[in-house]
Order: structure tokens, then sequence, then C-alpha cells
């Protein structure tokens, strides 16, 4: 083989992207919801980015994500190229279900994205400004039902913070516990609740058509035009984030090449343009800051589901 041709098929082989794992991403909740989204939207950009050349995306609803967790940790166990999602929904949800497994049993990657809560009404409430539901939260926290995600959740728990903020005893509140966001939408655009509590991307449309009304988001800023709950007067801030996991029993080489390619991720353009898009909140932290983190999170979820009566 002459000089020349050695010379053109290295060259052509250096050309080629030198993709990591073909990743499997489990998405521990139905499609269409924040897990799901989080999942496809990394899978757009381990692609596009050719960070990865080839991203499964499987989904396994049910009880807070918990179902997905465990046939993850028992499926997976030392595969490097298995990943969950997961996030501050399931902290709170392998409490309030006495989950068998944890976040413990599984490899923490890094914490992805954030995003606020937002309390919506119908356009045709009588409640007008989070004062007005205050006030009949206050007078009968039994007639104030809330519709929002799974018992234990961020929903939950920012509706039992925000009962707490005003005097009220949280373990009181009238919360109802949806499986989607679309069946929560369609119980408060129906009438049948009160109040709807979800990510503020799942009722974005509705607002923006005027069928529903926007009375306050739960991060830490407002959201255009929209208070945030401390501006409102209740001082509360929660904000749902989301995060990456790998399997349980991969190699500290394994977790580091995954590592990399998470933060390869989060930085590229595919990824920016998604979280822009999508309205959701830069909250990546990795490594042993986000180990720490995560430890505080979950202490501190533990302590207001207690205050919320769902776990004692």
């Amino acid at each position: 083989m002459n000089k020349l041709l050695v010379a053109a098929l290295l060259t052509g082989a250096l050309a080629v992207p030198a993709y990591a794992a073909d990743y499997t991403i489990m998405a521990p909740a139905a499609p269409g919801g924040g897990w799901d989204q989080t999942a496809r939207t990394m899978q757009e950009a381990l692609q596009a980015e050719a960070i990865s050349a080839n991203v499964q995306v499987t989904n396994v609803p049910g009880a807070g994500g918990t179902i997905g967790l465990a046939q993850f940790v028992n499926q997976y166990a030392g595969n490097p190229d298995a990943l969950i999602v997961g996030g501050y929904v399931m902290v709170g949800a392998v409490l309030t279900n006495m989950s068998p497994v944890s976040l413990a049993d599984v490899t923490p990657i890094a914490r992805l994205t954030g995003e606020a809560d937002i309390i919506v009404v119908p356009a045709a409430s009588e409640l007008k400004t989070m004062d007005d539901l205050v006030a009949k939260l206050k007078a009968d926290p039994g007639s104030v039902s809330w519709a929002g995600g799974s018992a234990g959740g961020v929903d939950h728990i920012a509706a039992g913070l925000v009962a707490k903020a005003v005097g009220v005893d949280p373990t009181l509140i009238n919360y109802i516990a949806y499986s989607g966001g679309g069946e929560a939408l369609a119980a408060v655009l129906g009438g049948q609740v009160t109040v709807g509590i979800s990510g503020a991307g799942e009722f974005a449309a509705q607002i923006e058509s005027g069928d529903l009304r926007a009375l306050a988001v739960t991060g830490d800023e407002p959201l255009g035009d929209i208070p945030n709950l401390k501006a409102a007067g209740v001082d509360v801030a929660v904000t749902n984030w989301r995060m990456v996991a790998a399997a349980p029993g991969i190699t500290d080489e394994q977790k580091a090449a995954i590592n990399a390619d998470i933060e390869k991720m989060v930085t590229s353009a595919s990824w920016k343009t998604a979280l822009e898009t999508k309205g959701w909140a830069d909250m990546y932290m990795a490594g042993a800051d986000f180990d720490a983190q995560l430890a505080k999170d979950i202490e501190a979820t533990s302590a207001i589901l207690k205050d919320v009566g769902l776990v004692q």
C-alpha cells in the first residue's frame, strides 16, 4: 500500500467522529411529561453534537418514577450505557411510596435543569390574585382543591409550603394527584378543581390563550408579568429540578466517561437552544458538589413531607 493511500485512510479515519456509548435513557414516566421531555432533549443533543451515534429513550411510568427506578436498578446494574432521568419528584416519591430502591441505589451524574411551578385558575374563577386564594385557603382549607402531579411531588410540596407560609395546617390541604399534566389541565379547565399547580410549561398555552389565569410562580424570579410567590406576599420559593444518573455498579472510569459526555452535552449549542426554547433554567451541577446537594435535598424533602403529613 503506497504512502499516499495510507495517509488518505488515516485522514479519513480521523475525520470520523469518535462516538462514545450508544446510550439508553430511561424516562420513568409516561410520554409527554417533564422527565420524558428531558430524556428526549438529551437524546437529540447527544446525537446532534456527535457525542453518541445512537441514543434510545424508554418509558416506564408509575408511582412517581419509583417503578422505573426499581426496574433500572435491577436490569442495568453494571451497564455503563444505561442512564435514567429523575429529579425532585422522585425524591418525594421514594419516601411516600416507601420504595425498596432509592437514588442511593444508582450512580448520580448531574443535575441538569430547573423549572418553577405555576399556580393557575380558570379564566372564570372568582380568584383574581394570590391574595384571593390565600383568603379562601385561610377561611376553609378544604374548600380549595389543588390539581397537580403525583402525591409527594414538587407540586404537592409547593401547595403544602404555601399553606404553611400563610398559617394554614398543611395536612388540611385538599390536594388531588393526577398521573399527568394533561389530566390536571383538563380538571382545571373543566372547573373540577379550584386551582392547578404544575410546571410553568404545562399551562403556558392555556395562559396565552386566556383560558387560564396565572396567579404566581414558585421560583425565585417572576415569569414575565406573573409575580413569584414572595412578591405576592407568600414566603415560599420552590424549583423543580431534574437530573441524570447512571446504573449502579459501574467503575470509576466508566462514571468519568459518562460525566465527560454529559458535560459536553450541557455546554453544547443544541442543549442551550433547547433550554431557551422550553423555558428551562440551566442548573447543571456534577461531581462531589452534586452528590452533596442531592443529600441535602433528600433531607429537606423528608422534612417537608413530614410537615405535609405524607411521611411519618
